[in-house]
């Protein structure tokens, strides 16, 4: 997907002050319920996830755990699964088309919205969510709609695939590298774009980042957002890749947990790097690290694959998916490996921290209906 000029509000005859983010008090997947907290409540859901796969109608069941958030079931006839994911986020940007593609790509409030605004905002929600689905070959197929005082956006993924169609995300190997398909920052840049308004927030930061730094590093977040991840995940089978897991609302580090929990061999993951949006390390760093992105624990919306691919393999995978065929803006990192342990995650003292330069500048701009230059 190309880059978009900036949502204009008057163009769609809304009060220049409209901000879609002014309607909810919890941003993007920060909202998460916190992992452990949530660990705790459903592990009586699975008491033992190494126990043997079991049989289901005559099939071979896998098991996941409870920390993943896709379940596989298979299917009564010719050998099929089933497999679903669901989730949802509150507003992380103001553009309702961009929140709308972020929100179809993320499944993949006394404040109250006036019926005019709802009129004029929703339809660009449900067109942006709907262009995404089909750019991923997929369509939206109804779904459920309640009142509610804060906007909620989001649905289920449903799938039905033959057993070599997917990759179970149980069989890491040791000697095995991680690779990250999208850089790390998308909470922190989306803080310090809606930052420029309030002087207090601004004052805090203005010594490691310039007015100018600001937008390139927020529009390369909206374009990593929207981002299906649907190359990368080709591109796994192409390679032989072993497990993968997205990253999102638990940040790297607890996603990276989650998946080492489920491993059949007795493996750790180690990281030596994070990938990092231009600047917004230093902008964690001054904040006091507020945001946990040096230690992993920042949210992420619409993050990239985390996957597991043989040594190999891991240097055609990079260049592979670099290639103009796919289009523009598709990146891959080492950030580490896998050793031989008890199904452990670290983390090395000092990880090397790569700074993403925005590539937003090189792109082609669409005009977007409504927008004025």
């Amino acid at each position: 997907m190309s880059m978009r000029e900036s949502f204009n509000p008057k163009s769609y005859e809304l009060d220049k002050s409209f901000r879609l983010t002014r309607f909810t008090e919890l941003k993007g997947t920060g909202c998460k319920v916190p992992q452990d907290v949530l660990q705790k409540l459903l592990e009586s859901l699975q008491e033992n996830h190494f126990q043997e796969d079991e049989q289901f109608l005559g099939a071979v069941m896998p098991r996941l755990g409870i920390g993943m958030d896709t379940c596989v079931i298979p299917l009564r006839h010719g050998g099929l699964s089933l497999v679903q994911t669901t989730d949802y986020i509150y507003p992380i940007a103001d553009d309702p088309y961009m929140m709308g593609r972020i929100a179809c790509a993320n499944v993949l409030i006394d404040n109250k919205m006036t019926d005019r605004e709802r009129d004029k905002v929703m339809p660009l929600i449900i067109e942006g969510f709907k262009d995404a689905a089909e750019e991923a070959e997929t369509s939206v197929t109804g779904g459920q709609t309640v009142l509610n005082p804060w906007i909620v956006l989001g649905g289920v993924a449903t799938t039905v695939c033959q057993p070599s169609e997917f990759i179970m995300p149980d069989n890491a190997v040791p000697g095995d590298v991680l690779v990250l398909t999208k850089p790390l920052g998308t909470q922190v840049a989306v803080a310090v774009h809606q930052w420029l308004d309030i002087p207090e927030k601004w004052n805090e930061i203005k010594l490691v980042i310039t007015q100018e730094d600001v937008e390139p590093a927020y529009q390369e977040a909206m374009m990593n957002m929207t981002r299906l991840n649907k190359t990368a995940a080709g591109l796994m089978h192409t390679f032989s890749a072993h497990p993968a897991t997205d990253i999102t609302g638990f940040g790297i580090w607890g996603h990276v947990q989650n998946l080492v929990k489920q491993q059949r061999n007795e493996v750790s993951f180690v990281i030596h790097s994070l990938p990092v949006l231009a600047k917004m390390a230093a902008v964690s760093k001054a904040c006091g690290n507020m945001f946990g992105l040096m230690h992993g624990t920042c949210p992420e919306t619409s993050g990239g694959l985390l996957i597991c691919l043989p040594r190999e393999q891991a240097a055609r995978f990079y260049a592979e998916i670099k290639s103009p065929k796919y289009g523009e803006g598709h990146q891959a990192w080492i950030i580490g490996i896998v050793d031989k342990d008890n199904r452990t995650t670290r983390m090395i003292d000092k990880p090397r921290i790569i700074e993403v330069a925005p590539q937003v500048a090189t792109q082609k701009v669409n005009p977007t209906p409504g927008a004025t230059s």
